[in-house]
């Protein structure tokens, strides 16, 4: 049971036209939205900073940011955003063989040296104590440059602020993810936990 139930699409209409926006990402607006929404400067805040987060602005592609969001989410233990982050990953074009197999991305052959490094710098800012460190660094800017290693970080900091939100408010899941969830992480044990 969500320490705080979600309210209507319908309570605030700024955050419902707002929200919009997940019916592409996720096919549904959020719980997780519903509920800040008691407080509608926080859900506008947190729509607005989610597409300025998610935006595509190069080469760290949509799917790719989605993956970087799961592997954050599993660091912290959040089993609503992982559901989420991976269904958002299969709404992007993430290849099938990478949403298969997340869990391995450190050695299967479908992921890229250039997306470890990215997949690696998300396990390592995503723990606590932070474990980002020169060899991180180093490894990155191989690959990527800085616009890229914050736009990576933007979304590594969302999912920080939402894996705290929905672990602790232990908001209900949405069905389409729970969808999400048993196909690509049931396999791995992923259940919905406190997110009933």
């Amino acid at each position: 049971m969500p320490l705080v139930n979600p309210l209507s699409a319908e309570y605030n209409l700024e955050t419902k036209e707002l929200a919009e926006f997940f019916n592409e990402t996720l096919g549904f607006c959020p719980n997780s939205v519903l509920t800040m929404q008691r407080r509608p400067a926080i859900s506008k805040a947190f729509i607005n900073l989610n597409k300025a987060v998610m935006a595509n602005e190069g080469r760290v592609t949509s799917a790719l940011k989605r993956m970087i969001a799961w592997v954050s989410s599993n660091a912290t233990g959040c089993r609503y955003c992982q559901a989420h982050a991976i269904r958002a990953a299969e709404r992007y074009g993430a290849e099938q063989e990478q949403l298969d197999n997340i869990w391995e991305y450190k050695t299967h052959p479908a992921f890229s040296e250039a997306e470890r490094v990215v997949l690696d710098f998300s396990l390592l800012a995503s723990q606590v104590p932070n474990a980002v460190d020169e060899t991180i660094k180093k490894r990155l800017y191989e690959y990527w440059d800085e616009g890229e290693i914050v736009e990576m970080l933007g979304v590594i900091s969302l999912f920080g602020y939402l894996n705290r939100w929905n672990d602790s408010m232990g908001t209900s899941i949405e069905d389409g993810a729970v969808a999400s969830g048993n196909q690509y992480l049931g396999k791995y044990g992923w259940e919905r936990g406190k997110h009933q």
